[in-house]
């Protein structure tokens, strides 16, 4: 029993002193946690030196895009082919992917040889010995007679401009042929399968086996956006953000970058890392000076790393009592599979003694030991160093999300860490070490690159038949120059119809004279009140007008209106306004003070006279009972008296749209027009009294109330009316009313773009075809969603929290459609306003009879002021469909209060003046 003991206690002490040996020797190849997170820094920013369009050429890490810019969803389906050229064998795959979310893959291959005439021979040879395969593959399957989209795994380093084209940079491993250098791999291929008639085949993308991994994993779980590759070679790709990518136009969505980060130190950044065994295997390699990182990583090298430092110890007689046999000096002698040998757990050492005797040396316990820890040494730094550059990758992703923890899955592939036992533990230890802010799943690749490239030829399928399909949908909002131009003449038409007194009632645009019959000319002055009513708040301002200064000063409360008030009775929303009045009045300390009054009231009314408004219809949500058909001023009169507290002088009922006018004709005298772009949709101008029959007089001017937002109610634009449109329209409070006002106003533009998202999620367009239960509810996508998710300055991050706040789980391709359809909307609703108004400036360029008008118009509205492009896109229109009117756009301040009061302030002048005369 003690002599066990002692062997036991020999053996340990013996094993102890042979790895403090070999520890002593190797100081330089043992990585301490400050220098990983070092390297992980350094590798930070050489992709980020990769990435930028200035950097790049002179960046040891390419960063190439791969025009891969999508993951699959599950959603993919049909027949592929793939081809993998880039190792000893050539091999041709069929994938078939099962649809209906069973991600179901089935595939026949069949390996190829590639003999050393054809890699190092012509290149028009090797593509035509492809080719050949290829067309032999599927005349042996009987796939002849259908057509195929087909994957092409490259494993070459190539750029790229597009998915299926690939510019060979240079041949790696040992593949030579001529000719093929700098040309496009794609259109060769393309080339040589055009001799062979009988085949149908569509190259859909051209892939590096990095990125196959990466697909072949992700079909198998959607977190997976990173891959890497430790094999004969080492290289990893990730999903990174479009707006970063320097290369590539565009900034929405991602796109996966292969690093080819074996060339990472190759500018000198790892120097102080490389040791004397580095440089001699550099020194000895095809390529000297290349690919610095993967020497000291990849399966290619680790065995004649090994075997660099067992000669030196044994020279240095640390190793064999000195003695050195003639194998030990042959290049690649140890590969990495002895490697992997030595470090099995319980048969290693005796693999060691086997491996070290075949090499005609005649090793002691103790050299075994030593051994085994040199290649321990050996492939735990390269596990070390591929863990310090793939945690950079994690914490740029992490951080491009914004996340203070990130989820994701890497997909793995390669010899080296299929076969070597320790390396995928230290490798995932190690990884979780340097990013602990990181939840990672290592994934294994199964039948990796070949594979791969079918998942990518299945996403570009799927994203060209998706892209398609949107496509369908948005063309219906694409307007074109024809169309805009048919829009404005029957606007036209309506305009004429509505100013005549026999047409009058059969017109769908109202034109509704206001009996403001002058503009402000700087002489107004004193305080009045204005009311505002036209939305869920209801403001009460004071208005103090100093004249000669053009100097206005306004006091003003808000107010909320109750739903149940705006759908009750007359009675009750009039006696609320009034106490609104009157709370308003005490607040400011003029209870008692009679003061001229204007009354804004962003309704359709039929007015007599300036202080008569006549409601035609509620429009805006409001149902109030009893209100139809009464005279609102009559209305308001009313609930004073019911109070008893106070009497005020109602001199002008305005609408909000005169009143966006009249404050930017303060300003400037050309303002002829006012335009609202807002909740709502209306238009006013100063139209010649000789062409409204529907009032006495043809001197002088009138404004105009138009009530557009009824154009198009006789059919007249239903041709340009899609399916969307009416299911607004069918699900509103006045169906059939208000279609133009329907397809132009922010009360309606966001269920507008709620109905198309509803439509392609149907489809499987959308939210992995999951309707959320939020995504049912009308109302939910406010119209202020699209003014957000439409600003350049938004990130895709930030869309896809908004469409989180609405219970929309969304990946980074939902995020670029619903911003195209919110694009496409207001795009559309823009184009309508601006075919309306170029109708109006152009009609009064006639009837003044000019060549060419100067003109102002007032706006005012959420819709103009807050939208990112809406503005433009409306004054682009105006001038290209009225290109001899001139046409200014000021921005109205406070029409619907200011306005009001200046339009009572005119109006008093005016009653003044007729008093006079």
């Amino acid at each position: 029993m003690f002599a066990v003991h002692l062997m036991a206690f020999y053996f340990t002490k013996l094993k102890e002193d042979q790895i403090k040996k070999v520890d002593r020797f190797l100081y330089h190849m043992r990585l301490s946690d400050e220098t990983l997170l070092d390297i992980m820094a350094r590798f930070q920013a050489e992709m980020q030196k990769g990435l930028g369009k200035d950097t790049n050429p002179t960046a040891s890490v390419k960063m190439l895009p791969t025009f891969v810019r999508a993951i699959p969803d599950g959603s993919e389906n049909g027949e592929f082919l793939s081809l993998d050229l880039g190792g000893s064998k050539f091999r041709v795959l069929k994938v078939q992917v099962s649809e209906e979310g069973k991600r179901n893959v089935q595939m026949e291959s069949q390996f190829y040889p590639t003999p050393n005439e054809i890699i190092r021979g012509n290149g028009t040879q090797l593509f035509e010995y492809v080719a050949d395969c290829l067309a032999d593959f599927m005349k042996t399957k009987g796939l002849k007679q259908k057509k195929f989209p087909l994957g092409l795994t490259f494993s070459f380093p190539c750029r790229q401009t597009k998915l299926e084209e690939g510019i060979l940079l240079s041949w790696t491993k040992k593949f030579k042929a001529r000719g093929v250098q700098n040309t496009d791999v794609v259109r060769s291929l393309a080339n040589a399968m055009k001799k062979h008639k009988d085949i149908d085949v569509d190259i859909l993308a051209l892939v590096n086996d990095t990125v196959g991994t990466m697909m072949t994993c992700a079909y198998d779980d959607p977190y997976c956006e990173v891959g890497v590759i430790i094999g004969t070679g080492t290289n990893a790709c990730y999903m990174e953000d479009m707006s970063n990518i320097d290369l590539v136009e565009g900034d929405e969505g991602r796109m996966c970058i292969n690093t080819e980060w074996g060339a990472f130190g190759d500018d000198g950044a790892l120097e102080d890392i490389r040791t004397e065994f580095d440089r001699e295997l550099d020194l000895g390699s095809l390529n000297p000076g290349k690919q610095l990182f993967e020497k000291m990583i990849s399966g290619l090298y680790l065995g004649e790393l090994v075997r660099l430092i067992l000669l030196k110890m044994a020279k240095a007689g640390l190793l064999f009592g000195g003695e050195k046999s003639s194998a030990l000096h042959i290049k690649g002698k140890i590969e990495t599979r002895h490697v992997a040998a030595m470090e099995k757990y319980k048969e290693g050492l005796a693999n060691t003694r086997e491996i070290l005797t075949d090499l005609g040396l005649e090793p002691s316990e103790a050299d075994c030991i030593a051994v085994q820890h040199v290649c321990t040494i050996v492939s735990f730094r390269s596990a070390n160093l591929c863990a310090a550059a793939l945690a950079a990758i994690l914490t740029r992703l992490r951080e491009n999300k914004k996340l203070a923890r990130l989820r994701t899955t890497v997909g793995m592939d390669g010899t080296l860490y299929k076969i070597h036992p320790q390396y995928p533990k230290r490798l995932h230890k190690v990884v979780r070490k340097l990013v602990p802010n990181c939840d990672v799943r290592f994934l294994l690749s199964e039948s990796g690159s070949t594979k791969g490239a079918a998942m990518v030829t299945a996403v570009a399928s799927r994203v060209q038949a998706q892209r398609k399909q949107i496509d369908k949908v948005l063309a219906l909002f694409q307007l074109t120059r024809e169309q805009l131009e048919g829009v404005q003449d029957k606007m036209r038409v309506e305009l004429d119809y509505g100013l005549k007194r026999d047409t009058h009632p059969l017109a769908t645009v109202k034109m509704l004279p206001t009996y403001v019959r002058g503009m402000p000319d700087g002489t107004e002055k004193g305080k009045f009140l204005a009311l505002d009513l036209g939305g869920t708040n209801f403001r009460v301002l004071l208005v103090k007008i100093r004249s000669g200064w053009r100097s206005v000063r306004i006091y003003n409360k808000i107010f909320a209106i109750p739903l149940e008030i705006m759908q009750g009775t007359g009675e009750e929303l009039f006696d609320h306004i009034v106490q609104c009045i009157a709370d308003f009045l005490d607040y400011m300390g003029l209870k008692g003070a009679q003061l001229p009054l204007g009354f804004t009231f962003s309704f359709p009314c039929r007015q007599a006279s300036i202080d008569k408004g006549t409601l035609i219809e509620w429009t805006k949500g409001f149902k109030a009972t009893d209100c139809e058909g009464e005279d609102v001023v009559d209305m308001l009169r009313e609930a004073i008296k019911r109070r008893n507290e106070f009497d005020l002088d109602i001199v002008a009922v305005v609408n909000d749209t005169v009143g966006t006018m009249m404050t930017c004709g303060y300003e400037d005298p050309n303002c002829e027009v006012g335009l609202i772009a807002g909740t709502g949709s209306n238009m006013c101008y100063m139209e010649e009294m000789r062409n409204i029959e529907l009032v006495e007089g043809d001197e002088g001017k009138m404004c105009i109330n138009t009530e557009w937002g009824g154009f198009g109610d006789n059919g007249c634009i239903d041709d340009i009316r899609t399916q969307y449109d009416k299911e607004v329209d069918e699900g509103s409070l006045n169906p059939g009313k208000q279609r133009y006002e329907k397809m132009t106003s922010g009360m309606y533009l966001g269920e507008i773009v709620r109905q198309i998202l509803i439509d392609l999620t149907k489809q499987g367009l959308l939210f992995r075809g999951q309707i959320s239960e939020r995504l049912r509810t009308r109302g939910i996508f406010e119209t202020k969603f699209l003014s957000q998710i439409e600003s350049d300055r938004l990130a895709l991050l930030q869309v896809r929290r908004i469409l989180q706040q609405l219970g929309l789980d969304s990946t980074c391709e939902d995020s670029i459609v619903v911003k195209e359809v919110c694009g496409a909307v207001s795009r559309r609703a823009a184009q309508l306003y601006g075919a309306g108004l170029a109708a109006i400036v152009e009609k009064r360029r006639e009837d003044q009879g000019l060549e060419h008008l100067k003109i102002t118009v007032g706006v005012d509205g959420t819709l103009y002021k807050l939208h990112p492009h809406f503005s433009r896109i409306l004054q682009e229109t105006v001038k290209e469909l009225a290109p001899q009117c001139d046409v200014t756009f000021m921005l109205s301040e406070d029409g619907s209060g200011k306005g009001a009061a200046l339009i009572t302030a005119v109006a008093k002048r005016l009653q003044q003046a007729r008093k006079e005369n």
